[in-house]
């Protein structure tokens, strides 16, 4: 009926904890919608998404080269717990999002700071309260609309304190 559409969006795939990271809008995104020669317009989408790949590159190695001195850190912590769960209310700390989970991502590159944020917020389970002070677990993001959302504007985050570094 043409009504929904295929998304196919850049993206890197990071073996180490399976996070699943989604560039943001500075890529694009290729829609396909359900009409017409679908599988013909999906392989040619798949291939335009590919021809991106050199620059996501470029902009990991970028981010990878960036030092993030702690209070840069303590900012995009709080501006993605502010994307992730308003204003009003956050279960947890930044210092909570900005542990990592394993040895190898104790670096404090904006790479290795924004896969961080990202891993903790997109499979939760961190300790923290709610706004009457019960006692909470913050949730994983399940939904694939969910996912790309926060990917996406946790990417354009990184990409907003690369430039403000820079």
């Amino acid at each position: 009926s043409g009504e929904s559409s295929f998304q196919l969006l850049p993206g890197m795939w990071r073996q180490v904890c399976a996070n699943g990271l989604v560039c943001g809008q500075s890529f694009g995104e290729i829609r396909v919608p359900h009409r017409g020669d679908i599988a013909g317009k999906v392989i040619e989408g798949a291939y335009d998404v590919l021809g991106v790949f050199d620059r996501v590159e470029e902009k990991r190695e970028a981010m990878q080269s960036l030092l993030l001195p702690p209070p840069a850190q303590q900012a995009l912590a709080k501006a993605a717990l502010t994307y992730r769960f308003g204003e009003e209310h956050q279960p947890v700390a930044a210092t909570q999002i900005l542990t990592p989970r394993r040895y190898e991502d104790r670096k404090d590159d904006l790479w290795s700071v924004f896969n961080r944020i990202q891993e903790n917020l997109s499979k939760g389970g961190l300790p923290g309260r709610t706004a009457k002070g019960k006692r909470t677990h913050t949730r994983a993001v399940n939904g694939i609309d969910g996912d790309v959302r926060l990917n996406r504007a946790l990417w354009v985050m990184a990409e907003q304190m690369q430039q403000a570094l820079s």
